[in-house]
């Protein structure tokens, strides 16, 4: 249980460390200070909805068609390899981010809100994918690994909005963020070809 629970966890940490528009906005807002618990608590609520939400879905939608198990399997195996080279690309040409101007908590709000559920790429990683990796643990534990990805959620929307003011110095710098997309990409690589040797 405990393997799986840490699955789940290094597999959502993996998954939401990406750095995208939501994770830019909310280090952009943990550099400023402005609003940061309102910031981390929308985005762990809202991807503990989503993850939960997944698993919950892709175990009903398996248990009724077991060959939509295969398709998921395959398609997020395809999606982590884009995930991946995505991830190497952006190392070769790495950026550093830049604090934005004070916002109220309403625009911050609604931004975090917009660059959540807008986002595409949300539902493949936290519903289709994180949930069709779940129910691959089987019945008995798919919520053991579903737990380990919220936790693993906490734990990041955490250390990202409060930790950033003490690692602006570091997190401004584009070397960082080279060797955080190639981690990325070596962990993405390595889940798709766990997907795939199922």
């Amino acid at each position: 249980m405990v393997g799986i629970w840490g699955t789940g966890l290094m597999t959502g940490l993996a998954l939401i460390i990406a750095i995208g528009a939501q994770n830019a906005f909310v280090l952009r807002q943990g550099i400023r200070r402005e609003h940061v618990g309102v910031v981390v608590a929308l985005c762990i609520v809202s991807d503990a909805l989503l993850i939960l939400g997944g698993t919950a879905g892709i175990g009903v939608l398996v248990s009724s068609f077991p060959l939509v198990l295969d398709v998921l399997r395959w398609g997020g195996a395809a999606y982590l390899t884009w995930w991946a080279v995505r991830s190497f690309m952006s190392a070769l040409k790495p950026a550093a981010l830049t604090a934005e101007a004070p916002r109220s908590r309403g625009s911050v709000v609604a931004t975090t809100l917009a660059l959540t559920y807008l986002n595409p790429h949300v539902y493949l990683d936290t519903v289709v994918l994180l949930g069709s990796l779940a129910n691959a643990q089987g019945d008995g534990t798919r919520w053991v690994f579903a737990a380990g990805a919220v936790v693993g959620s906490i734990i990041w929307f955490c250390a990202l909005g409060y930790g950033a003011r003490a690692l602006s110095g570091v997190l401004k710098s584009p070397r960082t963020w080279r060797v955080v997309d190639v981690v990325i990409g070596v962990v993405m690589l390595a889940l798709a070809l766990k997907l795939v040797l199922g």
